[in-house]
């Protein structure tokens, strides 16, 4: 080989082993680990949001709820008394079309998240979801403007949601709207409202309410997976036989419809007792003990 075409041939090698040199991303020392400005970038976007961030956009949430007009929340929340009803129609449903076996109950529970996949993710005020967001905005800040501003949001929104349950239940008592067998399927799931004693159904409620308000506390970090995370906690309150304040108020009106309850009875033995343990596990418990987590940090 010509010594000229050799020395050009090395040249060019040289060149290219610069180039290679020059193209790889300088290492960066420290806890970094070596990565790039990019890659951190990456990093940062992939990561799961700090508590204390969580907290702020739940806080947030909550005060933007707090401000909203009366005819925008009780709509909202008619809307999502309506919403919560089809689950107790998608559940006896699947009770009427599944055979009887041991597995029926867990299939049939799926059925019971239906409504409050309609509801979450429409973005409708739903009671049990507002104990936790506005409960965050007062104990960062405990003031009276702030309690009367949590009692009207609770207020307004409790009574839209159990409006909009007891015109579903009417509804689907006093027109042929359902077959038959679907109508006893969901008295028949209702009627195990009537087991519970009072102090039973507090505690099945209490827990009721602590799993939607991490249902709510989960939302923020869980990017395309919010209905995976719904579907989740209502399938667990529902196989767990947990009580919900605007779910079982649906059983409990069809259950008076039907002749098989009373109205005094189904407040006192039903909706007070399912009130104060689901505001006890979504207030008391569960938000309380997330502002406890950051209360330090912010």
């Amino acid at each position: 080989m010509e010594p000229a075409l050799t020395l050009r041939m090395s040249a060019r090698a040289s060149l290219a082993v610069r180039r290679n040199h020059q193209a790889k991303p300088p290492k960066r020392k420290g806890r970094n680990g070596g990565i790039t400005e990019e890659e951190i970038k990456d990093v940062e976007e992939l990561a799961t949001p700090r508590t204390p961030v969580i907290y702020e956009v739940v806080r947030r949430l909550g005060e933007e709820e707090m401000e909203r007009p009366f005819t925008s929340l009780w709509w909202s929340g008619v809307a999502a008394g309506l919403s919560i009803s089809f689950s107790l129609l998608s559940q006896a449903i699947l009770t009427t079309h599944l055979p009887e076996a041991s597995w029926q109950p867990l299939v049939v529970s799926f059925g019971y998240c239906i409504g409050f996949i309609m509801a979450v993710l429409s973005r409708q005020q739903l009671f049990t979801e507002i104990t936790i967001t506005a409960v965050l905005p007062v104990a960062a800040d405990v003031t009276w403007g702030n309690i009367v501003r949590m009692a009207r949001l609770w207020a307004i929104v409790l009574a839209a949601n159990l409006a909009g349950t007891l015109f579903a239940a009417l509804f689907c008592t006093f027109t042929p709207v359902l077959p038959g067998d679907i109508y006893s399927g969901m008295l028949e799931i209702s009627r195990d409202l009537l087991a519970f004693g009072w102090w039973e159904v507090v505690f099945r409620a209490i827990a009721a309410g602590f799993l939607m308000a991490a249902m709510v506390w989960l939302m923020p970090g869980a990017e395309g997976a919010q209905f995976h995370v719904i579907t989740l906690m209502t399938w667990l309150i529902a196989v767990g036989g947990f009580t919900h304040i605007v779910a079982g108020s649906m059983e409990s009106y069809l259950l008076v419809f039907s002749g098989e309850w009373v109205w005094w009875r189904m407040i006192t033995e039903f909706m007070v007792p399912v009130l104060i343990g689901n505001m006890i596990g979504g207030t008391a418990l569960f938000a309380l003990i997330a502002y406890a987590q950051v209360m330090d940090e912010i």
